[in-house]
């Protein structure tokens, strides 16, 4: 009687879940699961990759238990029973030494090379465009060395080109990330951090911080924009005949802490070295703001810049 309860209650748990995988279900189309660039698709590949096989030891592993379970479960006739003598079976022993260690290899195998790959242009056979990414309390801000020109809050970028961003920070470390085009990477100051992303096609997409960076966090957004390369160099050049140009004191007040809305300019300071650094300094010691505060944890960081327009330049 509790063989046949048992039978039926194991029946009612795994018949909707062969339904699901047999029949499908459609999957969320946004984020990490909706890939719009190489970069992108790669890393859901990986991502199912892992799934996938983690979800099989998971049924393996459960239909066993449930097997066991049942099939060696105390029974009346049974009482008073004792198991014989087992000895070890060498085996068995070698067949479940190696079933992890070849888990292990068909997870590690894949993802170490597919990070290397990601260090790698996702297009190598197109000239990439090169965009310096700096995240500020709370804004992040985008200079284009070879154009010359800057925006804030936002950036467009050519579809079907590589992007390789070059990222750095003032004030707390952060994360850039744009779930739709590929994974983050962190932004410190006084280090420079590369992430390589493409866009398939013309779109916008949402890019926003992953690394809690104070009170203004939850504002730290920003939309990439994939535009025909066309229509990418006619916006540049529109730019640079509209858009004005960033004084020194606009890009030091820009690196202040507090929120922005979307800016423009049709060029920006080339600043050798920050002459305010020494005063930033003073006031970190003693702890006059939150951002401060940060960047005082950063200092030994800061401490080897070497001046190019790339690097940090604090106020």
């Amino acid at each position: 009687m509790f063989g046949k309860k048992l039978r039926r209650l194991k029946q009612a748990a795994i018949l909707p879940g062969l339904f699901l995988l047999l029949t499908g279900c459609a999957p969320i189309k946004s984020g990490v699961l909706n890939p719009q660039g190489p970069v992108a698709k790669k890393q859901l590949d990986l991502i199912l990759w892992t799934s996938g096989l983690m979800l099989l030891i998971f049924v393996v592993v459960g239909i066993l238990f449930v097997y066991m379970l049942v099939k060696y479960r105390a029974k009346p006739e049974n009482e008073g029973y004792e198991p014989p003598e087992v000895h070890e079976n060498k085996w068995l022993e070698m067949i479940w030494t190696a079933i992890p260690i070849v888990i292990v290899a068909l997870i590690a195998v894949p993802t170490v090379t597919m990070t290397f790959d990601l260090e790698k242009s996702p297009s190598p056979h197109k000239k990439p465009l090169v965009i310096e990414v700096t995240s500020a309390d709370w804004k992040w801000i985008f200079k284009y060395p070879e154009q010359g020109i800057e925006t804030v809050n936002y950036v467009k970028i050519p579809a079907d080109v590589p992007i390789r961003f070059e990222l750095n920070a003032v004030g707390a470390m952060n994360s850039f990330w744009v779930p739709e085009l590929g994974g983050q990477e962190y932004t410190m100051p006084g280090m420079s951090m590369k992430l390589w992303l493409e866009a398939d096609k013309p779109g916008t997409y949402v890019g926003r911080s992953a690394n809690f960076s104070g009170r203004g966090f939850t504002h730290m957004q920003f939309d990439v924009i994939a535009q025909k390369e066309a229509d990418f160099n006619a916006w540049v050049e529109q730019v640079k005949k509209t858009a004005p140009k960033q004084t020194e004191a606009q890009w030091k007040k820009l690196l202040q802490p507090g929120l922005v809305g979307e800016q423009t300019y049709s060029s920006y300071p080339k600043l050798k070295e920050d002459p305010n650094m020494n005063h930033d300094m003073k006031d970190m010691d003693h702890g006059t703001s939150e951002a401060n505060s940060m960047n005082h944890d950063m200092s030994g960081m800061n401490h080897g810049m070497d001046g190019s327009e790339t690097m940090t330049h604090m106020e």
